[in-house]
């Protein structure tokens, strides 16, 4: 008969042998852009497997902030992407919390016309997201992009605090209340830093929406000077050649960003994701 404890030794040989093969799938193609953006003369393809190409430089890296609008493109992203982030967490937060403790006329009709709006993709928003932007005047904007971006995220970052706000227990509430705090005290002194794992998965999910996307930004902005990061590598890519150097450098430093915002808030994502779905 087999000892447990080897049973159980194999079993975790196992999984971490799985885990590793994923890992390597999911890390080999973050190098392989690193090692483009570092070979000379835009070159796509090598016969190297090396991480670090021969006669590795920096060139793209330099024309790509020195020579590009790149610094102009990642202002505009970081002003729409902040702004949705604020934003979203705001209006989740106190969506969240009114659809978790109160009770109102339509609040279940509510919260099933707001997830269901996650049911349709993007594309067929696309539509009346032009025709009410073009008659707020709010086309071609940084405002018009933030509406659009801010109603993209918050159907799920509302369902996301909600069931955070439903797994803390209304006694601490209660017990605040008799003491004579008011039920925005209470909110905001007890509540909130309780939820902070929800918020920063909202903050996140926010900030990503509007960070990389590039359909609904391609739709609704025309005007260069507005243009975003997706949008501005899209350019280096023609129907005749694209700048490999510079497009693998950009894909780069675009994603330093949400790596280190990740890190970051790593510490509440766990519990953030897990407890958020669960009901007390």
């Amino acid at each position: 008969m087999a000892n447990p404890r080897e049973l159980s030794l194999k079993g975790k040989i196992g999984a971490y042998g799985v885990l590793a093969v994923f890992s390597l799938f999911a890390i080999f193609p973050v190098l392989r852009v690193i090692s483009i953006s570092l070979r000379p003369g835009d070159r796509l393809l090598d016969r190297s497997l090396a991480i670090i190409p021969e006669g590795a430089n920096l060139q793209a890296y330099y024309r790509l902030f020195f020579e590009q609008p790149f610094l102009k493109w990642m202002w505009n992203s970081l002003v729409i992407s902040s702004v949705v982030t604020i934003i979203g967490i705001g209006l989740a937060a106190t969506a969240g919390y009114a659809f978790s403790r109160f009770k109102f006329r339509g609040r279940n009709a509510s919260l099933i016309g707001i997830i269901t709006t996650q049911m349709f993709p993007v594309t067929m928003l696309l539509l009346p997201l032009f025709v009410m932007l073009i008659t707020l005047g709010l086309y071609d904007s940084y405002m018009g992009l933030i509406v659009a971006y801010s109603a993209t995220a918050l159907p799920f970052t509302v369902w996301q605090m909600k069931g955070y706000y439903d797994t803390i227990p209304r006694s601490l509430e209660e017990a605040a209340m008799i003491d004579g705090a008011s039920q925005g005290y209470t909110f905001v002194k007890i509540i909130l830093p309780l939820a902070l794992p929800a918020l920063a998965i909202t903050a996140l999910f926010s900030f990503m929406s509007a960070w990389s996307e590039y359909l609904v930004a391609a739709v609704l902005i025309q005007d260069t000077d507005l243009f975003t990061l997706p949008m501005g590598l899209k350019l280096f890519q023609s129907s005749m050649e694209t700048s490999w150097g510079l497009y693998s450098a950009g894909a780069v430093v675009v994603s330093l960003p949400v790596v280190v915002l990740f890190l970051t808030l790593s510490r509440w994502l766990v519990s953030g994701l897990t407890l958020g779905g669960v009901k007390e």
